[in-house]
């Protein structure tokens, strides 16, 4: 069990984000403007740069290659973690001198763990699952958490959990705290990414409180979506989501990661993306270990900009 660590701004670099002790009132102080939002994305929106090959490439390296269909099968998770391996075709490798470049992970459901180690072997690819009860987080708490220690048992690096909607929608941040922190200790060392489900919460205010609160119990990464809601990643989620995680930073000395989710497929729609981690956090999370982007067809659409570039 991980026990509460102490909040210290002069975090060693490069340490993990810990569980920390509940703090319903941080939680509480959260309030997002809508309107200041809206207009902070128009502005980010202008200085936003076309899409370019060296952006493309960088953003490449941060895709959670990912399938998780109801039809998945171990022939299709196979070429998925083929495509990981060896992303763009050796022309436009040699052309960008990106040899060896590859996507950030590989992300499936459990059932699929060993035919995706076997894929991945010798790859340095990370292995993701999705865990928890994807992609509603309603199934019992004790099953939810034995299916984050089985999936890590089976050799998952990095765990995608998501919470329960329904405590965050009635308010209730201590449930979503406690079983966050139950999650990242069933983790042991594999990296732990929090889903929030940004589209069902309702509000941008109460996507800054899940953040907080999924932070709080210990969350490597913090991400929009399970890709699977009406309303997936969006400028404005990522955005309160970026500023929480600078706040957390700047009051912890802890670095936490953003995953945007669900609904981005084309290479155009990337850079604004960036241009908030940028503005907002920095250079550093415009690199894999910080930033990632959850998607399937993203990746085709990039390889075939960078092919006509």
């Amino acid at each position: 069990m991980h026990e509460n660590q102490p909040i210290s701004s002069n975090a060693p670099e490069g340490a993990r984000n810990p569980v920390a002790a509940f703090d319903g009132a941080l939680i509480a102080a959260q309030s997002v403007d809508d309107a200041e939002i809206a207009r902070a994305i128009a502005a980010l929106t202008e200085k936003t740069p076309p899409p370019a090959a060296p952006g493309l490439l960088q953003a490449l390296q941060c895709i959670d290659l990912t399938t998780l269909s109801g039809d998945d099968t171990p022939e299709r998770v196979k070429a998925l973690c083929a495509k990981a391996r060896q992303p763009v075709s050796p022309k436009v490798a040699a052309a960008l001198g990106c040899d060896g470049v590859t996507t950030a992970a590989v992300c499936v459901y459990h059932a699929f763990i060993g035919t995706a180690l076997e894929a991945l072997a010798g790859s340095g690819i990370p292995l993701a699952v999705v865990s928890a009860g994807f992609p509603h987080g309603l199934s019992p708490l004790k099953a939810r958490i034995v299916e984050v220690e089985e999936s890590v048992k089976a050799g998952a690096q990095e765990i995608d959990i998501v919470i329960d909607r329904s405590k965050a929608l009635t308010g209730n941040w201590q449930g979503v705290y406690d079983e966050v922190r139950a999650f990242r200790e069933a983790c042991g060392k594999a990296h732990l990414k929090a889903i929030i489900a940004t589209g069902d919460l309702g509000t941008l205010t109460n996507v800054a409180k899940a953040s907080v609160a999924c932070m709080m119990a210990g969350a490597d990464f913090i991400k929009t979506s399970t890709g699977k809601e009406p309303v997936n990643a969006t400028p404005e989620f990522a955005l309160v989501m970026a500023r929480t995680i600078a706040a957390w930073r700047q009051s912890t000395g802890y670095k936490v990661g953003f995953k945007a989710a669900g609904g981005i497929s084309k290479a155009k729609e990337v850079p604004v993306y960036q241009t908030i981690m940028q503005t907002v956090l920095g250079d550093e999370w415009l690199q894999p270990h910080l930033f990632r982007i959850g998607a399937s067809r993203l990746l085709g659409d990039i390889v075939e900009t960078l092919d006509k570039a």
